[in-house]
């Protein structure tokens, strides 16, 4: 979403605009104070004063459950989850700690019921925009390191607040968007799935949000599966919980994104405990992701705790301060390093590599098989087309970036509207002159941000302070100075080495794939479909919950009562409706 947008720009209120469905709570108006005038003259129309409704307080849930005036961009403005956030829930009480004790594991600090277990997710676009702040050769991973140290290190977090608390574990999103991977081309390819063709990818928390308010029509094309911040949320929570044996409520779980939208992913109620610890359906359950913060926020973060963020140590955590977690081949997943192909490559993007991976997982059953490119209207516009070796198409996709391209996408599966005159044929939406005839697109990335991730609205841009500062800037950076900036922020994301983590596995810290030695003819982009599967199985296993709860998520329509009249029943509301459309009742 925008650039300019940032919880700590406002207060934690806003005024509902005409359409909101939150309901506005008004104490009476204290009685006028006594005077000398019997009488009172008020103007038509003039307000009193006293009775001024105060602004209302809105959460990002209630902005969720609305598709009235509160857009998700402001919806983030009125959120909860800031760096402030952040702060006191570190200063609320000593945080708890994780022993190993006789072969097993033990949690210190359960007495206090505001304890909690800190753990938290870092992206690699979040890196990467923090490696070209810094420049002077910083890279990606000295990026990561830096993060580890604020979050974990001794000069970081610890060093101050009331309880000296810090983070037990960061892990590297890398890991669940490797997992996400696998399971997103397995359900392309799944001629029998529960996901219409053309699967749009649900990873982008902004698209979600736009497809359920604005086009509902779309939302069985929406991929089911979790995007990497989700699934490492559930992940965390129910490991965590389940092998040390404490409540989902007593694991906070920080996720550090490059969007702002990614905190209103962090909200919705398919995304709780409800979901794989309660009755199976969403509710406003323990989140599996409690607080998100963004790019900027770490900077936010550090200017609040007095600490220099380009004066933290490169150095990783020694193992020494390192605690082992608590299942030793989840560990290996999220901690074991691993080539990055899918993030090398720049035909793959900056947004995770979707689309790249399942093109390379179709080319990988066909043999001899190719991918063709054509660059669309814009540059956020690609199709691309697996052909065989005889020249046949197989498989065709597409990218789909930035929402003015998204509404032409939409406009395309719009179904078609059955017409009110007798024996009239069906109006579908007007195609797009120009296009060929052949197989339609089995596979779309969509992501709401031009470029893609790297140039998410809680990136740090080229204009801010601290990017000028360093750069030496004398004027305010222009078009050229932005383009340029993107394309540091892009070279550090793809330049990033095999793996941010640094956090040792059974005394070594070798090179494998996805953190168990794979056949190179398993092997699809680096990554091991088989490792994947055989790792969300010991999951699930160790867990006790169905891997289909784990890792895939549902959608809503989000349908706002603004301007019906509640009161009215059910028959009454058929009526007003039947008249608007000419039944004449």
């Amino acid at each position: 979403m925008s650039a300019i947008l940032s919880a700590d720009d406002l207060n934690d209120f806003i005024s509902p605009g005409v359409a909101c469905i939150k309901p506005v709570e008004t104490l009476p108006a204290p009685p006028p104070p006594t005077n000398d005038l019997e009488h009172e003259v008020i103007l038509d129309g003039q307000p009193n004063a006293s009775a001024n409704a105060g602004p209302a307080q809105i959460s990002l849930t209630d902005c969720l459950a609305c598709s009235g005036c509160v857009t998700s961009a402001e919806a983030v403005l009125v959120s909860l989850q800031s760096h402030a956030e952040l702060l006191n829930i570190l200063d609320s009480a000593p945080a708890l700690r994780v022993t190993q004790q006789d072969g097993g594991y033990k949690v210190e600090g359960l007495e206090n019921p505001d304890s909690k277990l800190f753990v938290a997710s870092v992206s690699p676009q979040t890196r990467a925009s923090l490696a070209a702040v810094a420049g002077n050769g910083v890279s990606a991973r000295d990026a990561g390191r830096m993060i580890a140290q604020l979050l974990m290190g001794p000069e970081g977090l610890r060093a101050g607040g009331k309880w000296n608390n810090s983070f037990t574990w960061v892990v590297d999103t890398n890991a669940a968007r490797e997992a996400c991977l696998v399971l997103g081309a397995e359900e392309a390819l799944d001629s029998n799935g529960k996901v219409a063709k053309p699967i749009l990818t649900s990873s982008c928390p902004g698209w979600v949000c736009y497809a359920e308010k604005t086009h509902p029509h779309v939302l069985p094309h929406i991929s089911k599966v979790k995007s990497p911040q989700a699934l490492m949320g559930t992940l965390l929570k129910t490991t965590l919980s389940r092998t040390l044996g404490i409540s989902p409520d007593r694991i906070w779980h920080l996720a550090v994104m490059p969007c702002f939208d990614k905190k209103l992913e962090a909200s919705r109620e398919e995304l709780t405990d409800a979901v794989w610890n309660g009755c199976g359906q969403p509710g406003r359950g323990v989140r599996d992701v409690d607080c998100v913060i963004t790019s900027k926020e770490i900077l936010m973060l550090t200017e609040s705790r007095n600490i220099d963020f380009f004066g933290l140590s490169k150095a990783p955590i020694p193992a020494s301060s390192q605690t082992p977690f608590s299942d030793s081949t989840i560990q290996h997943f999220l901690f074991s390093r691993r080539p990055r192909d899918t993030q090398s490559d720049p035909l793959a993007g900056t947004s995770g590599g979707n689309l790249y991976y399942t093109l390379k997982y179709v080319s990988a059953q066909h043999p001899g098989s190719k991918i063709e490119t054509v660059r669309g209207r814009n540059a956020d516009v690609v199709e691309y087309t697996v052909t065989s070796e005889a020249g046949e198409a197989i498989f065709k996709a597409a990218r789909y970036y930035g929402f003015r391209n998204i509404q032409n996408l939409v406009r395309r599966l719009k179904p078609a509207k059955q017409s009110r005159m007798p024996g009239a044929r069906a109006v579908g939406a007007r195609k797009p002159t120009g296009k060929q005839a052949g197989l339609e697109y089995a596979y779309v990335e969509v992501m709401a941000c031009p470029g893609g991730c790297t140039n998410g609205g809680g990136q740090i841009k080229v204009d801010d302070p601290v990017v000028v500062e360093r750069k030496g800037f004398e004027s305010k950076p222009g078009p050229q100075e932005q383009k340029q900036w993107l394309a540091q922020v892009d070279e550090a994301y793809f330049s990033a080495e095999d793996s941010e983590s640094d956090l040792e596995v059974d005394g070594e810290n070798s090179m494998t794939t996805n953190g168990a030695q794979a056949q190179d003819s398993d092997l699809v982009g680096g990554i091991s479909p088989s490792y994947i599967r055989d790792t969300l199985a010991h999951w699930a296993s160790i867990t006790g919950i169905e891997a289909d709860k784990l890792v895939y998520t549902s959608y809503r329509e989000v349908v706002s009562d603004v301007g019906k009249d509640k009161a009215a029943s059910a028959t009454e509301r058929a009526v007003q409706l039947a008249g608007k459309i000419g039944g004449g009742w």
